[in-house]
């Protein structure tokens, strides 16, 4: 195994994440939408790769989350699962696929489950969606539940600004994620909310929980293209860059536009 700080090679799977949170262990979560970008992400060592909806602004180039398709999702997680060996891939339910009602959702989340082959769905939303989360995991599939800043509603929060600073909404927030435990998620991602209301949630709900922008938690988890410095312009606080990867890019395809447009490509050695 080519990874940093893996001491355990086997295929990770949802009893091992509940294994990794009562053990102490950090769990690496990161998103992946292609098939290339997977296997080098599996093959570091990440624990979970999340097929995420913020394709439809990484990949697509949509200013939310809204308009991605579930055919959309089915092609990046068909093609995610393609190239990993041990990360346990989760694949986002989008918007509209599992809010009308339970029936909707089952039926929505058998089809991803079916056509990608990944191991675990993620669904937005708390008391409000509970029974659609109840039914899925009746029908046998592992749910991942999200809180805090949900960026399928958007459009009702009006801003990206943290979430649950006000006592009523984190309050709220404390009896959703004791709710998605209760009833058998596998993990729950916490986004943008207070430092100290991540902590409480960690303490009290026997789940891994895996924060962005929520300070310490079971895990981590960051949109690939922003760590890696291929986004420009998106610096919010949590948001740790490990590499400049766009000035990489810019500089190789310069150089190849360079090149071509001079003639030194291809040389002598470069042909047939």
């Amino acid at each position: 195994m080519a990874g940093y700080l893996v001491d355990d090679a086997r295929k990770v799977t949802t009893h091992r994440l509940k294994e990794m949170k009562e053990q102490g262990k950090k769990i690496a979560m990161l998103t992946s939408y292609d098939y290339t970008t997977a296997k080098i992400v599996d093959g570091a060592g990440v624990d979970i790769i999340l097929v995420g909806d913020s394709a439809s602004n990484v990949m697509a180039g949509n200013q939310t989350t809204l308009p991605i398709t579930i055919d959309q999702m089915i092609y990046h997680a068909r093609s995610v699962v393609r190239g990993v060996k041990r990360a346990l891939v989760v694949c986002d339910m989008p918007f509209g696929t599992y809010q009308v009602n339970a029936t909707d959702g089952v039926r929505n989340a058998i089809r991803i489950m079916q056509e990608t082959g990944c191991d675990a769905l993620k669904l937005e939303g708390g008391v409000e969606i509970l029974d659609t989360v109840k039914k899925i995991l009746e029908a046998g599939i592992p749910v991942m539940g999200h809180l805090g800043l949900m960026p399928q509603s958007i459009n009702k929060y009006g801003t990206y600004t943290v979430r649950a600073k006000e006592e009523a909404e984190a309050e709220k927030l404390l009896s959703d994620a004791r709710a998605l435990a209760e009833v058998g998620c596998c993990a729950l991602v916490l986004e943008k909310i207070p430092a100290s209301l991540t902590a409480r949630v960690v303490s009290e709900i026997p789940i891994p929980v895996i924060g962005i922008g929520g300070g310490p938690a079971d895990g981590q988890v960051l949109v690939i293209d922003d760590m890696l410095g291929k986004t420009q312009g998106f610096a919010p606080r949590f948001l740790r860059r490990y590499a400049d990867l766009n000035s990489v890019m810019t500089d190789a395809i310069g150089r190849y536009v360079t090149d071509v447009k001079s003639g030194d490509f291809p040389n002598e050695k470069e042909q047939y």
